[in-house]
């Protein structure tokens, strides 16, 4: 696990043309999926004590797997590093069916913390296949996400990892094509990816309902909005966070002069401050807000102080929590069977 930075308040305030500002994104940060996932492993702690295992990074987020991991969470790649009889959490990007039954073979007791809304992309693999459909998904090679989407069928699925893959894919019967994602796209990649698989094979299925997720959505709306206004924009969430990287992306885009993605404060450079008078900010839906507030510190330290939040959107979606952590030790309904700390 990298080192944590925690070092603060480094930022000189340099004159600039106009009047130093933030556009704070929102909205940004938690998701109803990752909030779910965190407090799985929190709960699962409670509940059976240390160690829990988590299979893969529970969420996309360094600062996260690392308060976990002083908690007494134990990550690892496959379930084969964990004891025989032990608790073990999947992460939120979901798993293959044949990850659970090599829990299964090995005794382990499984908490199952897919977002749903990874679940529901699952389900219409298997729907798909089951119809003989070739289903066409569009991600990224090696993303955990897409091998457990994949995984779920995989003698059906092709991966199409960019617009351009569109171009060249076969397929074997194009009347029984259909096109699935990964959550966390961009949303205007994604749909020229389909509208270049269409053009090909104009008899094309579309999935039941979106499969990019609404934080994902709802996060590139906002930041489209903010990068337009801003010189500078900053992503808070880590390499590896597929929304985060994409948010950096959708802002240059859509006109911000320069966008970087950071894990913490720390990482901003001064050099990137340069000539800037209004900063838009933002966040991966795996980040939780105390980063952003870190961000909006050393910010306010170089001037930038003023800050005004631009939101697109409310978010109110709340998932229960698996089955195995609704209850309490003794028995009883659970108040935090609900997750409860999306960001506002």
């Amino acid at each position: 696990m990298p080192r944590i930075p925690r070092a603060r308040n480094r930022l000189k305030d340099t004159p600039v043309l106009g009047r130093k500002r933030v556009l704070l994104a929102a909205p940004r940060g938690y998701c109803a999926g990752v909030d779910r996932a965190v407090i799985a492993v929190e709960k699962a702690l409670e509940l059976y004590g240390s160690p829990v295992y988590v299979r893969k990074q529970i969420v996309h987020n360094i600062h996260v797997v690392s308060e976990l991991e002083k908690k007494g969470a134990i990550f690892v790649e496959e379930v084969d590093e964990v004891p025989t009889g032990s608790h073990i959490v999947f992460s939120a990007h979901g798993v293959s069916p044949a990850v659970v039954t090599a829990a299964a073979d090995r005794g382990l007791l499984a908490i199952d913390a897919t977002c749903p809304l990874v679940t529901k992309v699952h389900r219409e693999a298997v729907r798909f296949a089951r119809d003989d459909f070739q289903i066409l998904l569009i991600g990224h090679e090696g993303h955990e996400e897409v091998e457990g989407t994949a995984g779920e069928a995989p003698e059906h699925t092709t991966l199409v990892g960019s617009p351009d893959d569109a171009d060249t894919i076969e397929v074997r019967d194009p009347d029984k094509v259909v096109w699935l994602s990964q959550t966390t796209l961009s949303v205007d990649e994604t749909m020229e990816t389909v509208r270049r698989l269409r053009a090909r094979f104009p008899n094309l299925q579309d999935p039941p309902s979106d499969d990019i997720c609404y934080a994902t959505q709802n996060r590139q709306v906002a930041i489209k909005k903010v990068a337009r206004d801003s010189d500078l924009v900053i992503v808070v969430g880590s390499a590896n966070s597929s929304n985060s990287v994409r948010l950096v992306e959708v802002a240059l885009e859509y006109g911000a002069r320069a966008a970087y993605r950071v894990d913490f404060a720390s990482e901003i450079q001064q050099e990137w401050l340069d000539g800037v008078v209004t900063v838009g900010v933002t966040s991966g839906a795996s980040v939780p807000d105390e980063l952003v507030h870190e961000v909006l510190a050393d910010l306010a330290e170089a001037g930038y102080g003023d800050i005004e939040e631009i939101k697109t959107a409310e978010e109110d979606l709340l998932f229960s929590l698996p089955k195995e952590l609704r209850k309490d030790l003794a028995g009883n309904a659970d108040a935090r069977g609900l997750g409860g700390r999306v960001s506002s």
